[in-house]
């Protein structure tokens, strides 16, 4: 249940024409009172006696009782309440006393409260009311309405329980603003699939993911095709700006423009300017310093996954290990990772982590401060994917994409687990959603790579496989068993030796590679481990020898993304084979 405080008013009856009237779009059916003040309350919906003007007068009776000098300017109190889609369709009693407990919790109407404000409950559609009240009460005094917008959701979270509706998380005040009823409406008169407001917001995240500068983020912007207004100071200084997608025109046939900070909190151009912010306190000895780990000389779309790999697993460590404000800074960053990544992946995984991505953005602001500058690695290397163009969906390409997905898996299950510990109910929901859209993406990406590594452990010579076994056996007893009934223990034993060909020790790897981080809970422990030891190990995603093996689409079905069990703050896995 979606409780939202509108901006108070000056006028009873505008607003009054507004919930009774056919609606912008014609899509008010049937207004009429649910609950008011007074049982006796006219109804101008169903009582054709009834006028607007009657209602407004009596609404509006305690505050003209007033000297003119007294009255309140702007006395029009709204609320509106929705329901979640999924929510069964409430009758007109049930959101009559859902109306009564609103107005009781926000303070407009205390049960008991014989000098109360007046109000009056109207209903225009299957999932939601609208509440109207005036904030003079009988007695003459204004009604004292301080935070009633968080003792609406509280008094939400209540209801939700008390009528077994979809359990919502309560806000925080940083989540970006919701397109309005009207933008809705806009949307699916034009057949879009979002609204202006949230296509404009994606558009911008994708622009600003990886800039270094103002330069670079406004010739995103442009190259985007998004319609530009600066915002300059007398002194020649640019203050903020707007956007507007081409074919959006508001009733005049002009461009509808949005400001940054009105897409999202972080989005700004001062909250943008602090990204580009290198403060010397940002030491290297968390992790995300200036240093690069060791990579294969790789280039193009394949080097730059092997980098943010390489930044993501990083930036794991330091959201489990580090203070707040660099875990923060970490989250905030993963969000430009997404965005970087759906921006230059192949068609077949695009859809996908489009959807993880504009899942993330929640995820990715609350109210711990992000330590910036200790973003600086997820960063570049979201710099570093944008600019090293689209990714092929097969090859080198599609093997590192199916990687970083996998790191950008865990990433995600990181930040709900973090933001679960600070009870950031809503941002670890969407990360939870981010990481299930990352699940249907790997499955898509790890097609190729990982059957044709399997095939190559399978063409193992007998000796070969028993002494990746034992290896196996020796450094992780406990697993091993699990491990060799995967569907993916050939494409580890293929890596194990692999790593041995390239000069390593693959005992001292595969330990590090469980010990660095859980694998026990995963769904399939061979799947994770094949991708760090391959990382770790800088050795190629997919070898040149396996590329003559079943491409993606040969009938092999695709492995399942790397998953941990349901815990508080994870996401649920389904029981899959990889």
């Amino acid at each position: 249940m979606i409780p939202r405080v509108h901006t108070r008013g000056t006028r009873t009856i505008g607003l009054l024409h507004y919930l009774y009237g056919p609606g912008t779009h014609e899509e008010h059916i049937d207004p009429h009172l649910v609950a008011a003040w007074d049982g006796l309350a006219p109804d101008p919906g169903r009582d054709p006696d009834a006028t607007y003007g009657d209602l407004q007068r009596l609404l509006d009776q305690p505050v003209m009782a007033l000297p003119e000098s007294r009255r309140p300017a702007e006395h029009v109190w709204h609320l509106s309440v929705r329901a979640a889609p999924e929510d069964p369709i409430l009758s007109d009693e049930q959101w009559g006393e859902i109306a009564r407990r609103m107005v009781a919790a926000t303070g407009i109407a205390l049960d008991g409260d014989d000098a109360a404000c007046r109000w009056a409950a109207v209903r225009h559609a299957d999932d939601h009311i609208h509440i109207i009240a005036t904030i003079v009460r009988e007695d003459g005094r204004q009604a004292r309405l301080r935070q009633d917008g968080r003792r609406s959701q509280a008094e939400a979270r209540k209801i939700e329980n008390d009528y077994g509706l979809r359990r919502l998380h309560a806000g925080d005040g940083t989540a970006a603003q919701r397109p309005t009823s009207a933008e809705r409406h806009k949307a699916q008169r034009e057949d879009r699939e979002r609204t202006a407001r949230e296509e404009l917001r994606e558009t911008v995240r994708r622009a600003v993911a990886g800039t270094a500068s103002t330069e670079e983020f406004f010739d995103r912007l442009a190259a985007a095709g998004l319609l530009i207004r600066k915002r300059i100071a007398p002194s020649g200084d640019l203050l903020g700006y707007k956007v507007a997608l081409p074919g959006d025109h508001n009733g005049e046939k002009e461009p509808v423009f949005y400001a940054g900070s009105t897409l999202a909190p972080d989005l700004s151009l001062p909250r943008i300017r602090e990204r580009w912010a290198l403060p010397p306190e940002a030491a290297s000895a968390d992790g995300s310093g200036p240093e690069r780990p060791a990579l294969p000389d790789v280039t193009g779309p394949a080097f730059a996954r092997r980098r943010a790999s390489a930044a993501t697993w990083q930036a794991l460590m330091i959201i489990d290990h580090g203070d707040d404000g660099t875990a923060a800074a970490q989250i905030a960053a993963a969000g430009e990772i997404l965005d970087a990544l759906a921006k230059t992946s192949a068609a077949h995984t695009r859809a996908e982590l489009r959807e993880a991505a504009f899942a993330f953005e929640r995820a990715s602001r609350s109210h711990v401060r992000a330590a910036r500058g200790h973003d600086r690695a997820l960063r570049q290397a979201a710099r570093d994917l944008v600019h090293s163009g689209p990714a092929l969906g097969r090859g080198e390409d599609g093997a590192t994409t199916a990687m970083l997905i996998d790191m950008a898996f865990f990433l995600a299950m990181a930040a709900a687990n973090w933001h679960a510990k600070k009870h950031h109910g809503q941002q670890a929901a969407a990360a939870r959603r981010a990481a299930e859209h990352l699940r249907a993406a790997y499955q898509a990406a790890a097609g190729e790579s990982m059957a044709a590594l399997a095939q190559r452990g399978r063409r193992m010579a007998p000796r070969v496989r028993q002494r990746q076994a034992d290896l196996l056996h020796q450094v992780l007893p406990e697993l091993a068993e699990r491990i060799r009934t995967e569907d993916g223990w050939p494409a580890l034993a293929a890596t194990l030796d692999d790593a041995r060909r390239a000069g390593h020790d693959p005992a001292a790897l595969l330990a590090d590679a469980a010990r660095r981080r859980e694998v026990d809970t995963a769904t399939s422990i061979s799947d994770v481990l094949v991708w760090r030891l391959r990382r770790s190990a800088h050795l190629p995603a997919l070898p040149e020898s396996s590329h003559e093996t079943p491409a993606q689409g040969s009938g092999r079905q695709g492995p399942s993304a790397p998953s941990t069990p349901l815990t508080q703050g994870t996401v649920k896995h389904s029981n899959r084979r990889r």
